[in-house]
């Protein structure tokens, strides 16, 4: 594809989002963002101005509510030339008061908001990419499968009702049924365009642009922050076994996907490697030693144990598809740390 392709970004100034439409904007590819309102649009096209980037390249329409019915109606009827359409907008928090009303519902109904203007206003849509989730994919907390390999033909078996009983299982129910909802509509609507589905793990790495609130980051480089914040009230931080992607990969991955004819009709499975709280806090001691005496003790003798409750991904698939080097663990956490700094 070339960059004479309009590509439309729903919920364009998340974490995720602001770093695929950087890439974009590199690339030469005219973007139009979806954003919760015009202030936050305007800053988004601030930030890309201060990084010296094209931001003449880059639009924005306002989507209050992507759960709002025809949410993205009016977006594609005033932009006809889009070709490419990723879909990146769904709830990502666990500070929930009501699990279906603040995580399943957004997720599915803006899921299917965005396939229906699509089918209905995208005339000229070639390409579809969907943000879904390594939650997905694998299942967690009573429904893990310790050991058992997760890969791209891989479905987290949660039902709807179980993901009603508490924000966690939310999250993650939200993620599958919203995903088998994008496969269910292509099977029934079969549309001309081509869809992929990226499904990442915890995503790490720096923000697209510079961070002035440092107070709170997306959920998943929490897990990195927590660390610092730990230390500066001398608590000991919560330990995770888990899988990580740099968020730079992720944004790629979401290019590659409509670029390159092998992602059509896959899902991409995002992982580079597991990781502990300690790795972690082995990275930060060792490259940012000024930091030495903020930072917390661990007990690693408290930390899960990764056979008791991880699947062992094998993305094999998905890396040969993407065709380029996931960035490491120490990178990632050096590249966040630097910019909290």
């Amino acid at each position: 594809m070339s960059s004479q392709n309009v590509v439309f970004i729903s919920g364009a100034t998340g974490f995720i989002a602001q770093h695929i439409v950087k890439f974009l904007i590199e690339a030469g590819y005219k973007t139009i963002g979806s954003v919760r309102s015009e202030e936050k649009g305007e800053h988004l096209k601030s930030l890309l101005k201060s990084a010296g980037l094209k931001s003449e390249l880059f639009n924005y329409v306002v989507v209050k509510d992507i759960g709002a019915k025809g949410a993205f109606d009016e977006a594609l009827k005033a932009h006809p030339d889009v070709t490419v359409f990723l879909h990146t907008a769904s709830p990502f928090t666990f500070e929930v008061h009501n699990v279906e009303n603040d995580l399943l519902k957004p997720a599915i109904e803006g899921t299917i908001n965005a396939l229906n203007a699509i089918k209905e206003y995208g005339k000229n849509v070639q390409r579809v990419v969907v943000t879904s989730s390594y939650a997905a994919v694998a299942g967690f907390a009573d429904l893990a499968t310790p050991g058992k390999e997760a890969n791209e033909d891989s479905w987290n078996p949660i039902t709807y009702e179980q993901a009603l009983q508490n924000p966690f299982v939310g999250y993650i129910g939200s993620k599958k049924i919203a995903e088998k909802t994008v496969w269910k509509f292509v099977e029934e609507n079969k549309p001309k365009w081509e869809i992929s589905i990226i499904n990442p793990v915890y995503v790490f790495g720096p923000q697209a642009f510079e961070v002035k609130d440092k107070s709170k980051l997306n959920t998943s480089n929490e897990v990195i922050n927590s660390i610092l914040t730990a230390g500066k009230n001398k608590e000991e931080p919560q330990q995770y076994v888990a899988y990580f992607i740099d968020v730079r990969d992720v944004a790629k991955a979401h290019i590659v996907a409509f670029e390159k004819k092998e992602a059509a009709g896959q899902r991409l499975l995002l992982s580079e490697a597991p990781f502990t709280t300690a790795e972690i806090l082995d990275v930060i001691e060792k490259d940012f030693p000024k930091l030495k005496p903020e930072l917390p003790t661990l007990d690693k003798s408290k930390a899960p144990k990764f056979e008791d409750s991880e699947s062992i991904i094998n993305n094999e698939k998905t890396r040969k598809i993407l065709g380029f080097k996931f960035i490491d663990l120490k990178k990632s956490v050096d590249d966040t740390i630097a910019q909290l700094q």
